[in-house]
């Protein structure tokens, strides 16, 4: 039997063509009109995502992201188990790949969080502590090269209560800085290798990970990084996360979060506590401001408009200071912003934010909510 439509028919009737790019016009918004919706008869639900975007700090670049949903063997009840893929590449010279995900086991039993990645990156440092952070003199570009690897395993002590040990690695490495500008590392190696190991304790009543409706999250997580482990510079850290979601009225979700990280000992720059970027302090350079302690908070209202799109305000503070015996009111700094969201997959969102800092302005285009 000859084809349906054969090159011989297309170069006879042009006009045919047209068959041919419906057909795959059609897939391409079939794919995304159906990529939202749970299927529940596939083992593994994945689905691709990618385009240009602009970052203040990336410049002009091209993300990929590979999202997929499954659950274990066997187990329908608990929430789906979620990885994602990911890549960047930018105009900067920026690169960046890895994965992450959550694994959760039949009957929410066990829980396995992780997450790998690595990127090179032409960026920018301001020193250390808040005062060298507030002066736009001190920026210096260098060249920054990062790979961290995070595995936590949690076991379910009671309803809602996970706890579990965690271990952390860490390569950094600084290079290309202008001389003149060294003197902000304060006498530190450029390139550091830290492994750390310690335990997390989370209370989670989230109906979703990757876009909660209502829920609490509560994580309490320390990490120590003793010369033994190999290394150089010893020092321990102290992680809250809280974060709280609920129901106003159709549509609209109040999200509040609340971050704070303490060090303790001998900290390298590279492994200071910092905000700003796509998650905490939307608005800020990510790193320009760091300390052995970083503390913020932010109040969001996500609200569904039409079909798979939705929109989100935002407004907190946070500071970075040396010890709790060194905070001040003068060393806050206000965020606020908004954003649009698009329903990439059921219950998980491309996200387009523009945020607004103290002098200084950040889009950003991720995967997924800020907290």
């Amino acid at each position: 039997m000859a084809p349906v439509l054969s090159a011989q028919s297309v170069e006879d009737n042009p006009a045919d063509t047209s068959i041919v790019r419906k057909n795959i016009l059609q897939r391409f918004l079939d794919y995304f009109n159906e990529s939202n919706k749970p299927k529940s008869h596939k083992k593994f639900d994945v689905s691709f995502i990618g385009g240009p975007h602009y970052s203040s700090d990336t410049q002009l670049g091209v993300g990929l992201v590979a999202a997929g949903n499954y659950y274990m063997r066997g187990d329908t009840t608990s929430l789906p188990s979620n990885v994602s893929l990911y890549g960047d590449v930018s105009t900067v010279g920026f690169y960046l790949l890895g994965i992450k995900g959550n694994n959760i086991f039949p009957d929410d039993k066990q829980r396995l969080e992780y997450n790998v990645y690595f990127y090179s990156f032409p960026t920018k440092f301001w020193g250390i502590g808040y005062e060298n952070g507030k002066h736009d003199s001190n920026e210096t570009k260098f060249k920054q090269f990062y790979v961290k690897g995070s595995l936590d395993w949690y076991f379910r002590a009671a309803k809602g209560l996970y706890l579990g040990p965690g271990a952390d690695f860490c390569f950094i490495k600084g290079s290309d800085i202008d001389a003149d500008y060294v003197y902000l590392w304060q006498g530190q190696r450029l390139h550091t290798t830290t492994v750390s190991a310690g335990f997390t304790i989370k209370y989670d009543t989230r109906d979703s990970y990757t876009e909660p409706h209502k829920g609490w999250l509560l994580s309490l997580s320390q990490r120590f990084s003793p010369k033994f482990l190999g290394n150089r510079y010893a020092f321990s850290t102290t992680h809250f996360k809280g974060s709280h979601y609920n129901k106003l009225w159709k549509g609209g979700i109040l999200a509040t979060g609340i971050n704070a990280k303490f060090s303790y000992g001998d900290v390298p720059w590279g492994m200071m506590a910092t905000f700003g970027g796509s998650s905490t302090m939307r608005g800020y350079y990510d790193g320009r401001y760091r300390d052995k302690i970083a503390m913020d908070a932010v109040v969001e209202l996500r609200q569904h408009v039409w079909r798979r799109n939705g929109i989100a305000v935002w407004g907190g503070v946070g500071t970075v200071v040396p010890s709790i015996a060194k905070m001040s009111w003068r060393k806050v700094l206000p965020c606020f912003g908004a954003g649009y969201r698009w329903e990439f997959k059921k219950r998980s969102n491309v996200r387009l934010d523009f945020g607004i800092g103290r002098g200084e302005t950040s889009f950003i285009f991720n995967i997924n909510e800020a907290f």
